[in-house]
């Protein structure tokens, strides 16, 4: 249910942000100072174009694509309302001994083996998200800019797991 009001929020907000933004004059009167919240957390992971024919870089745009601004709202809307009807079916079949066996009284779901699924496909998904839209391969990289924030452009960025090693020799776990 959290996920769902959050993607909700996410996806209506960046709608209402977009039926009040005016992307006309983009250096004096940037998103920023129009009091958006949502839309430039998505210009900075690559999301530029919208169907309305324009672009955050400026110009036209004539085929924005799926994955325009509109596009990712409406998708996090449909994300939103999956994630509400597995909420309510968690509700309605909350009493697991519908799920034991009436012969043996011992459940016939595996319940750490079904968690641990649903944890390793949105580990696949995140881990896919970042392999692929954030490095280029399938999808635009994020917005990089110069250290003053003046300029810049959405390119890919090269992935750094030296990270995940500086992780675990912080827990001790790291042979030598």
């Amino acid at each position: 249910m959290h996920t769902a009001l959050v993607a909700g929020w996410a996806g209506s907000m960046a709608l209402y942000e977009l039926a009040v933004f005016d992307p006309s004059d983009p250096v004096l009167d940037p998103m920023w100072r129009q009091g958006m919240f949502v839309i430039p957390f998505m210009t900075r992971l690559g999301i530029t174009n919208s169907w309305g024919g324009w672009s955050i870089t400026g110009g036209t745009v004539t085929n924005p694509g799926i994955w325009s601004y509109e596009g990712v709202a409406g998708a996090h809307i449909v994300f939103s309302g999956l994630c509400f009807l597995a909420a309510i079916w968690h509700w309605v079949y909350w009493d697991l001994e519908i799920f034991c066996d009436e012969r043996t009284g011992k459940p016939s779901l595996d319940l750490p083996k079904i968690f641990g699924i649903h944890l390793f496909l949105s580990g696949v998904a995140c881990f896919g998200f970042g392999a692929f839209h954030v490095t280029g391969l399938y999808g635009p990289g994020i917005w990089v800019s110069d250290p003053y924030g003046l300029t810049g452009k959405v390119q890919p960025v090269n992935p750094a797991f030296c990270c995940c090693r500086n992780y675990v020799v912080w827990f001790g776990n790291y042979p030598d």
